[in-house]
C-alpha cells in the first residue's frame, strides 16, 4: 500500500516525460492548478470533478430556467394560508372528543385522534393483524381435481363456477362504494381509518378470486361476466348497484334527513344484505367441499376472505347502530320498515340464487336446506339492527359454519402458509 510520501511522489512525477527530457508546460500548468484547488479550503476533495466537465458558463441555468424560478417564488411568496382553511381543520384548531360525530361532522378530519370510537379503531388493528395474501395458499390440488374428468361431479363444477363468477364482481362492488361514495360520506376519522384497510381487503378478495380462475385456467370471460349473463347473479349485483348509484354521485351530500336516510340504506344494503346475507350461500357451499377434502386450496382462499367480511359486517352494523343512535330522527318507523323490507328481499334472492346452484342435492346440503339456512341469517340481521326478527323458529342446519366463523376457534392460519410469513416488524433486512 503506498504510503502519502510515496503517492505525492507518483503525482509530481506523472507529468514529467517518460525520456527525463524537460517538462511540457502545458502539464506542469495543469498539475500547479491542480494542487491550488487541492490546497483551497472551499473546495471540498470528496468529489473530484471530472476531466471533461462543462465550464462554469454552460452550467448556468438559462433564462426560461430563471424565469421559471422566479415565478415559482413569487408563488409561494404570496400563498395564502387561509386558503381551503375551511375544508381542511372545520370550525375547530383542535378536536375534542365531543366535536366527532359519524355523519355530518364539521371537526377536521385529518386529526385522527383523540378517539371517540375505540371499537373502530380496535377493528382496524385486528384487520392488520389478519393480513394474508392469495399466492400464499397452496392450489396444487385443487389445480389437479378440476382437471381430472373424474374428479367433480357437474353439480360441484357448477357451484365452483357460480361462486368464483358472483364473488369475483360482488367484491368490486363493495369495494367502488367504499372508495366512491362511504369513504367521503363517513366523517369519522378512526372509522374511515378502518374502511380503508376493508377497501384493501376487497382487492385481496377480488385478487383471489382472479388467482382461483386462473390456476384452475377457467374461461376468464365465462367467470367475469356472469353478473351479466346469469340472472340468479345478476339479479344480485343489480340489486346492491341501485343503492350506491345515486350517493356515489361527486355531487351527493349529507346534511337533509332525506340524504341521510339514502345513506343509511346504503349501509344496509352493503353490510347488512350483500356481505351479510348474499356472501352465505356460496361461502357455505365451498367450504362444505372443503370438508369432504375437495378443493381444499380454494376453500382455504374462501375461509380466509370469510374471517375477512365477519369483521366488515361486523365493523359495519356497529358503524349503522352508532348513526341510529345520534340521529334518532332517522330511525323512524318508516325507516325500519325499509330496512326490514331490505332484509327480506336479500333473504329471497340469496334463496333464488340456492335454487339455481342446487338444482339436487349436493356436498351434504340441498336447497331447502340453504333457505332454513338463510331465513335463520336473516333474523340474525334484523336483531342486530334491533328490528323484529320475520322467521319463527328458522335453526341453523350448518353448525360448523359458526364455528369457522368463530376468530377465536379458527385454525392456525399460518401452519397452512406455503411460504413463512413474517410481519413488517419481524422481517430481516440482512
Amino acid at each position: 500500500m503506498l504510503s502519502w510520501e510515496e503517492f505525492n511522489a507518483e503525482e509530481s512525477t506523472a507529468v514529467r516525460p517518460a525520456n527525463n527530457s524537460a517538462p511540457d508546460p502545458a502539464l506542469t500548468e495543469q498539475a500547479e492548478k491542480i494542487a491550488e484547488s487541492l490546497s483551497d479550503p472551499e473546495i471540498s476533495n470528496d468529489y473530484p470533478e471530472p476531466a471533461n466537465q462543462a465550464s462554469a458558463d454552460e452550467e448556468q441555468p438559462t433564462a426560461e430556467q430563471l424565469s421559471a424560478i422566479k415565478q415559482a417564488q413569487a408563488a409561494v411568496e404570496k400563498l395564502d394560508t387561509t386558503l381551503g382553511e375551511e375544508e381542511l381543520a372545520g370550525q375547530a384548531e383542535r378536536v375534542a372528543v365531543d366535536d366527532k360525530a359519524m355523519i355530518n361532522c364539521r371537526a377536521d378530519l385529518n386529526q385522527l385522534v383523540p378517539f371517540k370510537y375505540d371499537w373502530a379503531w380496535q377493528k382496524y388493528l385486528d384487520g392488520c393483524a389478519n393480513h394474508w395474501m392469495p399466492q400464499e395458499i397452496n392450489m396444487n390440488a385443487d389445480v389437479a381435481l378440476w382437471k381430472r374428468k373424474d374428479g367433480l361431479t357437474a353439480d360441484e363444477r357448477l357451484i365452483v363456477k357460480r361462486s368464483l363468477g358472483f364473488f369475483s364482481t360482488a367484491d368490486s362492488l363493495v369495494a367502488n362504494n367504499l372508495v366512491l361514495a362511504i369513504y367521503r360520506l363517513i366523517t369519522n376519522p378512526e372509522c374511515r381509518q378502518y374502511i380503508l384497510r376493508q377497501a384493501f381487503e376487497e382487492a385481496i378478495h377480488t385478487h383471489a378470486y382472479q388467482y382461483c380462475i386462473e390456476s384452475l385456467a377457467m374461461d376468464e370471460g365465462e367467470i367475469f361476466n356472469m353478473y351479466h349473463e346469469i340472472p340468479s347473479v345478476a339479479k344480485k349485483a343489480s340489486w346492491g348497484l341501485k343503492y350506491t348509484n345515486e350517493i356515489s354521485d361527486p355531487t351527493f351530500n349529507t346534511g337533509t334527513p332525506d340524504t341521510d336516510r339514502q345513506l343509511l340504506k346504503n349501509l344496509i344494503a352493503f353490510y347488512c344484505c350483500l356481505e351479510g346475507i348474499f356472501f352465505y350461500c356460496g361461502f357455505t357451499q365451498i367450504l362444505s367441499m372443503g370438508r369432504r377434502n375437495k378443493m381444499t386450496g380454494t376453500s382455504e382462499q374462501f375461509q380466509y376472505i370469510l374471517r375477512d367480511e365477519s369483521m366488515h359486517l361486523n365493523f359495519g352494523i356497529d358503524m349503522i347502530n352508532q348513526i341510529k343512535l345520534e340521529n334518532p330522527h332517522l330511525w323512524d318507523e318508516k325507516m325500519k320498515q325499509d330496512a326490514t323490507q331490505m332484509i327480506l328481499e336479500a333473504t329471497q334472492l340469496e334463496i333464488d340464487y340456492a335454487r339455481d346452484t342446487m338444482p339436487r342435492g349436493v356436498l351434504g346440503m340441498n336447497a331447502a336446506m340453504m333457505e332454513d339456512y338463510l331465513q335463520f341469517i336473516a333474523n340474525r340481521r334484523l336483531n342486530q339492527l334491533g328490528l323484529k326478527e320475520q322467521f319463527a323458529g328458522a335453526k341453523n342446519p350448518f353448525p360448523w359454519m359458526s364455528e369457522i366463523m368463530d376468530l377465536r376457534k379458527e385454525k392456525n392460519f399460518f401452519e397452512t402458509r406455503v411460504i413463512e410469513y413474517q410481519t413488517g416488524g419481524a422481517l430481516s433486512w440482512d
